[in-house]
């Protein structure tokens, strides 16, 4: 079926919908060349579709153990091309099914350079997959004008777990709490991994029961939205320093920076790949990263107790923080990369010799 991407801008561009249904959500692009599987379940691309800047998707299929969440949580997938015969030999399902399965709405046929460049150009924005059944084009671009912006949207509420749950690790030597904002597997792995049992909150979970007393440390999440729109877990974050050991992760990052008293800002197009540069300013070392964010901490609205300790080499975004004297520490990149590369996973173990000074 024929169809447009409308931006909320006018702009509009040609393609297909070959799942015969369209969809919305702010229009973000991505640099990786592969994992198009973990960033539509990736919860913090919640809100959003996707255009995947490598110009063939579902080479490989859908495969049992790649998923960062139960379901897919991006809006749509934006695409030039969608492989209709995945080649690999233990992909369960091809792209296509999957999505339809799901009810992701996908385009195809879309000149995905000149969408990237477009954002680059003029930001991140809401748009919408317009189908020719949908009517008038006027009509798309109308309702595309009106959509909302991310700026101001809180949707932890949406993707965090509704209840209280525990992922065991026999012999671990420390307990970790986890408020949930949208967090994904991998991350979830790592922590298991690094020797931590973990009891993982929904995302208003209140300070005293993250940092009850059975607790070693405290663990921020991923998540999707704007973190400024997140005032009480702002609130419970902020009564958690100095309580606790604490670790942040992209989300959580935005939250400590918030709870440190500074403030964040909406970037114009957002990092999104796994081949991320940061500089590690403590020890001079150059990381490349996988990262998904729109948001920043604002670098000069930090008080004077709070280092920065990594920098995007791109644009000299805050990517890391840590308090001068109290055992907390930031990244706003994924050190558990999936996908993506590994040159930061050694955060985990950092965390764990924390909770070691720690007790």
């Amino acid at each position: 079926m024929r169809a447009h991407l409308i931006l909320k801008d006018g702009t509009v561009f040609r393609g297909r919908a070959p799942l015969g249904f369209g969809g919305g959500g702010e229009a973000v692009f991505t640099t990786a060349m592969a994992g198009y599987q973990e960033i539509l379940t990736d919860p913090s691309f919640a809100g959003q579709m996707v255009c995947m800047t490598f110009p063939e998707q579902g080479i490989y299929g859908i495969h049992r153990g790649l998923d960062e969440a139960t379901r897919p949580w991006a809006t749509g997938l934006l695409c030039r091309r969608l492989t209709a015969l995945p080649d690999h030999a233990h992909a369960e399902s091809d792209l296509t099914a999957w999505l339809k399965k799901h009810r992701i709405p996908v385009m195809t046929e879309l000149d995905t350079r000149a969408l990237t460049q477009h954002l680059r150009d003029a930001g991140s924005q809401p748009s919408l997959i317009w189908t020719e059944a949908e009517g008038d084009l006027d009509a798309g671009v109308a309702k595309a004008k009106a959509l909302p912006d991310m700026a101001g949207q809180a949707l932890c509420a949406e993707v965090s777990c509704k209840d209280r749950f525990e992922i065991a690790k026999p012999g671990a030597k420390f307990r970790v709490s986890v408020l949930d904002g949208g967090i994904k597997q991998s991350i979830l792995d790592q922590l298991s991994a690094a020797g931590l049992h973990l009891e993982v909150f929904p995302w208003d979970a209140p300070a005293s029961e993250l940092c009850a007393e059975r607790f070693h440390g405290v663990f921020l999440s991923n998540g999707p939205g704007d973190p400024a729109a997140l005032p009480g877990m702002m609130k419970e974050v902020e009564a958690c320093i100095g309580k606790k050991p604490i670790f942040g992760i992209c989300l959580g990052h935005q939250l400590l920076g918030h709870a440190f008293g500074g403030r964040t800002f909406k970037l114009k197009f957002g990092h999104r790949g796994a081949n991320q540069p940061v500089h590690d300013l403590e020890t001079g070392r150059i990381e490349i990263t996988a990262q998904n964010h729109g948001f920043a901490v604002d670098e000069a609205s930090l008080p004077p107790e709070i280092t920065v300790t990594h920098k995007h080499l791109s644009d000299g975004t805050v990517e890391g923080l840590r308090h001068k004297t109290l055992p907390i520490f930031s990244l706003q990149h994924h050190p558990e990369a999936s996908p993506g590369p590994h040159d930061a996973r050694s955060a985990f173990g950092r965390f764990v010799r924390m909770l070691e000074d720690s007790k």
